[in-house]
């Protein structure tokens, strides 16, 4: 396994005072983070993915690793067209859920023509999809039906399944993740809390984690997703626990030239 690292831009929401786009993107950085894109700004409807914000994207995140978290709104085939086309000016992956991807909430898997359609145009574009943790079962029946798409493992969701344990979802899905969310709860609800609090996922399913994820030859994608507090304080708690006390591989570096965003809300 070869892994990198970005924060999601939840870390930001909820600032009184907000950084612009570009600040957030100098600030993660200069931690050695790259970025994995929200479509919108919290409490915000506008997609960022659309066609007219492309220059601001790439101008900003140039030089850093991107994922893109897809639309979550139903998205049209234009729409997924266009969230595809950014993914690939940006060399992005994708994360999308099956919802957002048109897979039907029913017992067997069928009416995947939307899905089927979704995968092809990302094919054509060589942009990754990967599916984001949901019920075991249908991400595994999605998964036997379209072999080119890969699955985010959401270390939350996996904490909270009241019918399948941690472990499980990481024997099942080990062999094909590239991507993860990297985020804790206490077992009530999807907190998104830094990895390593208190009463939070035992540290042997980290561990856990980590030796299955190593059997496999992929290139995957580690991503901090975590809730305000301040985004400077969950990344150092995050990166404590999972370089520090988990000894995971690739820690990011700071940069120790680089400028850092002035950043200090009230």
């Amino acid at each position: 396994m070869r892994i990198r690292y970005v924060v999601s831009t939840m870390v930001f929401w909820g600032r009184e005072h907000q950084l612009s786009f570009e600040q957030e993107c100098q600030f993660l950085q200069s931690l050695g983070f790259g970025i994995e894109l929200w479509p919108h700004l919290k409490g915000q409807r506008e997609c960022r993915y659309q066609r007219r914000n492309w220059p601001r994207l790439f101008a900003a995140t140039q030089d850093m690793l991107v994922a893109m978290r897809s639309r979550y709104d139903n998205p049209t085939l234009e729409q997924w067209a266009e969230q595809i086309e950014c993914a690939k000016l940006l060399n992005a992956n994708i994360v999308t859920d099956l919802q957002s991807i048109g897979v039907p909430d029913e017992p067997e898997l069928n009416g995947c023509g939307f899905a089927g359609d979704v995968v092809e145009m990302a094919e054509h574009y060589g942009v990754k999809l990967c599916l984001e943790t949901g019920p075991l079962k249908r991400l595994k029946q999605v998964s036997d039906r379209f072999e080119s798409v890969g699955y985010c493992l959401d270390t939350g969701y996996a904490h909270l399944d009241p019918e399948h344990s941690f472990k499980r979802y990481v024997d099942d899905l080990a062999a094909r993740v590239i991507h993860l969310h990297l985020t804790d709860n206490y077992g009530q609800m999807d907190d998104h809390e830094p990895p390593g609090v208190r009463g939070g996922t035992p540290r042997e399913d980290w561990d856990y984690l980590l030796n299955v994820l190593s059997k496999y030859d992929n290139d995957v994608i580690g991503s901090l997703e975590m809730c305000p507090c301040m985004p400077a304080v969950m990344i150092r708690q995050a990166s404590e626990f999972m370089f520090d006390a988990l000894q995971w591989p690739n820690r990011p570096e700071k940069q120790p030239d680089y400028e850092e965003p002035g950043y200090n809300p009230a």
